[in-house]
């Protein structure tokens, strides 16, 4: 299995909003195929975010969305993981270890301290893969939110 790694740009707009709107159904989302590809598509012509993404035999089958932002209180910047998706077929083949190493390896590059991610409560596999890379379980501060 020869896994394709790539930094989306314009040319892989429409194959990253068709993972990206699978993404956003796995999270009970609705379908909204041309809304999620819009989305990329803005993140890719403003520079909002990075998005990497895994080809197989020219498919788009995996993608991680990375986002720089600020770090108040470490007097930094860092860099937050929002999205992760692999195809339900391509899943448990080491794909999305390849997208976190190349997220890690990007952080490095970048000089940022820390990546951030967060995922469901019940998303237990995606948790195991987390702590595989060491990441650590925040103990000291909830998340909340406001809806506008």
């Amino acid at each position: 299995m020869k896994v394709r790694l790539i930094k989306v740009g314009q040319k892989n707009i429409r194959d990253i909003g068709v993972l990206f709107d699978l993404y956003r159904q796995f999270y009970k989302y609705k379908t909204a195929i041309k809304e999620s590809t819009n989305y990329i598509k803005e993140r890719i012509n403003n520079n909002d975010s990075i998005i990497y993404a895994c080809y197989l035999r020219n498919k788009a089958v995996a993608f991680v969305q990375l986002y720089e932002t600020f770090d108040s209180l470490n007097l930094n910047k860092k860099l937050v993981l929002y999205d992760l998706y692999v195809l339900e077929n391509y899943r448990n083949k080491g794909i999305a270890k390849i997208l976190m190493k190349k997220a890690k390896e990007f952080a490095i590059k970048k000089k940022y301290k820390i990546i951030e991610l967060s995922t469901a409560i019940t998303n237990k596999k995606a948790q195991y893969l987390y702590e595989s890379l060491d990441y650590k379980k925040d103990k000291e501060y909830y998340n909340y939110y406001l809806e506008i």
